[in-house]
């Protein structure tokens, strides 16, 4: 689970797992309290190149990093997000708070 998360600087990465679920949604969400309880988080970065599958509990974890982060345009990223997945994001109106990186496109600063 710590290969999940990685801090560089004031950025969190988020490495998603293939299956964004309840549970795991759950593990993140306290894993990334118990990270910014300790240095300062800007910016998570949340890596979505190997998940296939999503929920609404995956909302609910970006809507409340992006809660948690002060509610900036540009505290939450979602990079290498797959059609499906974007779609979700459009859906849910997520693509109106946070950056969207398709996959394959050129890395989010």
């Amino acid at each position: 689970m710590n290969e999940m998360f990685q801090l560089e600087g004031t950025t969190l990465r988020i490495i998603l797992p293939q299956e964004l679920d309840h549970p795991m949604a759950e593990l993140i969400r306290k894993g990334t309290e118990m990270i910014a309880g300790r240095t300062y988080i800007r910016t998570i970065v949340f890596d979505f190149s190997e998940t296939e599958f999503m929920d609404s509990s995956g909302i609910g974890l970006l809507m409340g990093r992006y809660r948690a982060l002060g509610m900036r345009k540009d505290c939450i990223q979602a990079v290498g997000v797959n059609g499906h997945i974007g779609h979700l994001l459009r859906l849910s109106g997520l693509h109106r708070y946070i950056v969207i990186q398709k996959a394959g496109e050129g890395e989010v600063s």
